[in-house]
């Protein structure tokens, strides 16, 4: 979808144009969500929208995005997901690595799961199959849904007159995301190893 209609549904729509194209992208199903926020921020720039407004319209649509791929994770989604999963390339084998790790890092996969195109597509559904609590997830899923939209909104608005600085920070955003999620892996799995480790060396002395 090209700029200029962007900035059409934009004048049109507003920003109920960016809470439906957020929310789409959100729940699971591939639409420019990332780049209509981008666009309504760039736009609000130039005066088009208040960016507020931009920013809020866009963490309430990541928000409840989450929140329909969520239901639909808890409500029979692993069904649907066997099913037709293959048409985005997550068989059986796949979803159950993905859920073992969904269990370890369940958490920092929703907050940080919308940075990244294919966290934005599974990580919500990832929870609601795990069955988190649903308390835990709108905490991380409000969180994160209103870090995203700040930092992707303002740096739209900031940096709109500069497109390849934009996009160099917005691709920043997503890889720094990656980082952290494999950082906290690391740390995870080696402070396993040191506990274990420990725990095998103050074992029980044997009686001789």
């Amino acid at each position: 979808m090209s700029g200029h209609t962007l900035t059409t549904i934009l004048a049109t729509w507003g920003y109920l144009a960016v809470f439906a194209f957020v929310a789409v992208d959100a729940a699971g199903i591939p639409f420019p969500g990332e780049t209509m926020l981008i666009a309504a921020a760039v736009y609000a720039g130039s005066g088009g929208l208040r960016i507020p407004f931009v920013i809020l319209a866009a963490a309430l649509g990541a928000f409840a995005g989450f929140c329909v791929s969520y239901t639909i994770g808890r409500t029979g989604g692993r069904a649907l997901v066997l099913r037709y999963g293959h048409f985005v390339r997550l068989d059986p084998a796949k979803l159950a690595r993905a859920e073992t790790f969904f269990q370890k890092y369940g958490d920092a996969t929703v907050f940080l799961g919308r940075f990244v195109s294919v966290g934005r597509a599974f990580a919500a559904l990832l929870a609601g199959l795990n069955r988190m609590n649903l308390a835990k997830f709108m905490i991380f899923n409000a969180a994160g849904a209103a870090i995203w939209a700040c930092l992707f909104g303002v740096a739209g608005f900031e940096l709109g007159h500069d497109l390849p600085l934009l996009h160099r920070l917005t691709h920043g955003f997503a890889i720094g995301a990656i980082v952290i999620v494999v950082a906290i892996v690391v740390g995870a799995v080696l402070w396993h190893l040191i506990r274990r480790r420990r725990s095998q060396e103050n074992g029980p002395v044997r009686a001789e």
